[in-house]
């Protein structure tokens, strides 16, 4: 297990580029197996979750070769579907939660797929009904082992159907949604996740020969076809790295420029973090974040403490909840932290108040944050990374600290940031891998 050694306090300054969107990478690089021809991807960013779906694409017969950096060929002309069925297969399906998303492609073109219970961030009850009854819609039939937690799906009729969701998940859109390209007739999908992921993934399913009505809307009309084609695709800069750099410059108090964020496609993250009192600057397509001394958390307009929540899309994203957390603990004054939709994600905050946070944990599901306004700076301790995005957290909160800093179990933060010590280093941080 690795570590950071985190010397803290640091000015920071200059400039970063975000990598390319992990939550995009994983759902289009699935798709390849819809097609026998060529598919290229560029900017993947280089991620433990993202280098493990790859390994195991290759592991099962796709032809994948590095061209560029971050930039990737698949070719899906031979896939051994006898690997699905290999303990091996089980292992390496089951350490990462993206590979429930080559069930859909499986399912469209091959009529079966094999899938282990997928693995992942341990943060709540994260379930797959939305994914298995959107297939068993489609036509597909299910044998469950629950107890290897292996299920094997037969598809070999999928038809068309209308479906409601019952919850806007994007991983189970984006699984139903390359189920569908390939299905018999029109498939219609309500209340369908709308994130800037999906919308990536059916522009390109489209450029494949899919025909995909409504994209980046809730309401998804899907005209089957025979077959789908290889075509080019180019990832998003992961809005996620965007929002954890604005909360960054903020504790640090120091001064940075984000390039090439795509701001159209950043929704209301910066909106959120200008009501957390961060100064946000919107040139071109970069965000440049001026130094401040200090930053005061807005009041709803009756005066009430701002409450800052997540919500699925176009609301504020789940894995910026613990990023806007931790910049309410230096700000001047007090913010409710709700984080409605996973129930152990705010767990890490005893760590926060290890180091001086003024925190009130009120549930599994809220925390109210008094901010210091920097009057007293957080201090060093040695902690456990829970997650990736509690790391990163965490890791914004020891860079602001007084003294030396510890975090163990870094091995979740590289599964959704790319080289993050050294990039951060080169701004003026110390940070030391050890």
């Amino acid at each position: 297990m690795s570590s950071f050694e985190i010397t803290g306090g640091k000015k920071l300054q200059g400039e970063i580029i975000p990598q390319g969107a992990k939550n995009e990478a994983l759902q289009v690089i699935c798709a390849v197996l819809l097609t026998s021809e060529k598919v290229t991807i560029s900017n993947i960013p280089d991620i433990r979750d993202v280098n493990k779906l790859i390994d195991l694409l290759a592991e099962m017969g796709v032809k994948v070769e590095k061209t560029a950096k971050e930039q990737y060929t698949f070719q899906a002309d031979y896939v051994d579907l006898d690997f699905l069925k290999t303990e091996e297969f089980k292992l390496k399906a089951a350490s990462l939660r993206g590979s429930v998303m080559i069930v859909g492609p499986l399912l469209a073109r091959f009529g079966k797929a094999y899938i282990p219970q997928p693995g992942g961030d341990k943060i709540g009850r994260r379930r797959l009904d939305t994914h298995f009854v959107g297939f068993e819609k489609l036509g597909a039939r299910f044998d469950n082992d629950n107890f290897n937690k292996f299920y094997k799906i037969d598809a070999s009729h999928l038809e068309g159907c209308y479906m409601l969701l019952d919850e806007a998940s994007v991983t189970g859109t984006a699984n139903i949604v390359m189920a569908a390209v390939m299905a018999k007739g029109k498939t219609t999908i309500f209340n369908a996740a709308c994130e800037p992921y999906l919308l990536q993934l059916c522009n390109m399913l489209n450029r494949m020969g899919a025909r995909i009505s409504g994209v980046g809307s809730n309401l998804l009309i899907i005209d089957g076809v025979k077959e789908m084609h290889g075509c080019e695709h180019t990832l998003l800069p992961d809005m996620i790295e965007v929002g954890s750099f604005i909360g960054l410059a903020a504790m640090c108090r120091s001064e940075l420029t984000i390039k090439n964020v795509n701001y159209q496609h950043l929704g209301i993250i910066p909106e959120v973090f200008r009501r957390l009192g961060i100064r946000i600057e919107h040139k071109d397509d970069d965000i440049f974040v001026p130094q401040q001394d200090n930053y005061e958390i807005e009041h709803f307009m009756d005066g009430s403490i701002m409450t800052i929540s997540d919500a699925p899309w176009p609301g504020f994203t789940p894995d910026l909840i613990s990023i806007a957390l931790v910049v309410a603990t230096q700000a001047r004054g007090s913010a409710l932290i709700h984080q409605k939709m996973f129930e152990s994600r705010l767990f890490f905050v005893d760590k926060l108040i290890d180091m001086g946070a003024q925190i009130i944990l009120c549930d599994p599901h809220r925390a109210t944050v008094i901010g210091l306004d920097h009057q007293y700076p957080l201090r060093g301790i040695e902690m456990i990374s829970p997650d990736i995005r509690a790391g990163v957290a965490l890791l914004i909160a020891a860079m602001s600290a007084q003294g030396t800093s510890i975090i163990h179990n870094i091995e979740q933060i590289d599964r959704g940031y790319q080289q993050i010590d050294e990039r951060l280093n080169k701004l003026g941080a110390d940070i030391r891998r050890i």
